[in-house]
């Protein structure tokens, strides 16, 4: 029989200790947050809805971006056991430059529209964590302002090629001049995929003060107060267009952009060229056959070609036909640093984080941003030490095992 005896208060006392104080109110909120998912649930509950499925959402009836994410949570880890992980670096390169961990910060567009601080907080990020970080051509800050705001910062600028030639070249030379080192040349939109939630939704840039959207205010006001008395929100390389985002997209992207575009490109920027969007083998050879120093595995996150190819399962057939001419990176569906690990394992140079770290702007501005690369770095140097292994190089193709593509 157990013997029991009435608590008495001096036996807990000892176990009741009030929560650390330290920092502010919103260094204690970010603390809270765990992983990706809770920063996009405080995301959600702090921001307009169309502003929100802006970034959560993508085309038609997003199984593009349902295949990636549900390809990174059904692979299975293969670790290797009584290895010395006692000391683990994720550090890597990216074409030839140094970087804290293998991923980079993607290109976004209207990123001043999830938080007001925009661009130069999340650059300022990038720079702070050792990583790189590209500009939009899209973005709601212009090259010249991100560089004299962050000039530490591993810039990359995003292009797009728009129907008016002269206008893309102006592009690419400001950003030569802004000291920007590899331009990222996007070639999966040659028109705007159907994004249905931003057509439901009728979002614009910038917002359009609807009855929707003044209902919508009255529930998010803190968000209001920050668009309403901050610098007016439009397109920092360009005039505001007014209309949707997609038919704004329409009228400025060129459908009839080829390969030759690339081979003139290449003939106009001295730096490396990374070509973005690539979904199959054969594309990838012939751009880098033209001067591609990289390729993007990408189906823009889910966002244009529904049931487009998973980038995941594109890594280990690129690798092999490129072998060491060029870098592959992926993007899409990356949601924490395990997702960075299985990546790398697989071939890949780094992986490319959007959503990730818009949900964490939208949390929490600049901060918000930064406990995301926390929470990524945690999770990329955790997995690779129960992996049993102590440097990207180790990774290898038989850490992952990705389950059988039966569709």
């Amino acid at each position: 029989m157990v013997k029991r005896r009435l608590p008495r208060w001096s036996a807990f006392a000892p176990l009741l200790k009030p929560s650390p104080r330290g920092g502010t109110r919103l260094d204690r909120a970010m603390t809270r947050m765990v992983n990706v998912p809770d920063l996009r649930a405080r995301a959600k509950r702090r921001i307009p809805r169309a502003v929100f499925d802006y970034v959560d959402g993508a085309a038609e009836d997003e199984i593009s971006l349902a295949r990636s994410r549900d390809l990174f949570h059904h692979l299975e880890f293969v670790p290797s056991v009584l290895r010395d992980v006692s000391d683990c670096d994720p550090s890597t390169t990216l074409l030839g430059v140094p970087t804290a961990y293998p991923f980079a910060f993607a290109p976004t567009g209207y990123t001043r529209m999830m938080h007001h601080e925009g661009e130069i907080a999340v650059a300022r990020v990038a720079a702070q964590s050792g990583i790189a970080y590209a500009l939009s051509t899209m973005a709601t800050t212009t090259p010249e302002e991100l560089a004299l705001a962050v000039p530490s910062a591993d810039r990359w600028f995003q292009l797009y090629v728009w129907r008016d030639r002269k206008f893309s070249m102006e592009l690419v030379e400001r950003a030569r001049h802004a000291g920007f080192r590899t331009l990222i040349l996007t070639v999966d939109f040659p028109v705007g995929g159907a994004r249905l939630r931003d057509i439901r939704n009728g979002l614009t840039v910038p917002p359009a003060l609807t009855m929707r959207t003044f209902l919508e205010g009255a529930t998010h006001p803190n968000w209001w107060f920050d668009f309403l008395t901050t610098a007016p929100l439009s397109f920092a390389t360009l005039e505001s267009l007014g209309g949707t985002v997609a038919e704004s997209g329409n009228e400025l992207f060129d459908p009839s952009l080829n390969f030759d575009d690339l081979e003139w490109l290449r003939g106009q920027w001295d730096g490396p060229i990374v070509v973005k969007g690539i979904q199959n083998v054969s594309d990838a050879r012939r751009v880098v056959d033209l001067g591609a120093g990289g390729v993007v595995l990408s189906n823009h996150g889910g966002r244009q070609l529904d049931r487009s190819p998973t980038p995941l399962r594109l890594i280990a057939p690129t690798v092999e036909a490129l072998g060491d001419d060029a870098e592959v990176y992926i993007d899409g569906g990356i949601m924490n640093g395990a997702d960075v690990v299985a990546a790398i394992a697989l071939g890949a140079q780094a992986c490319f984080v959007g959503r990730a770290f818009l949900y964490g702007l939208m949390a929490g501005g600049e901060r918000g941003v930064a406990r995301m690369v926390e929470i990524f770095a945690e999770d990329i140097v955790r997995t690779m030490q129960l992996l049993g292994v102590r440097n990207i190089a180790e990774l290898r193709p038989d850490h992952v095992r990705l389950p059988r593509d039966d569709r």
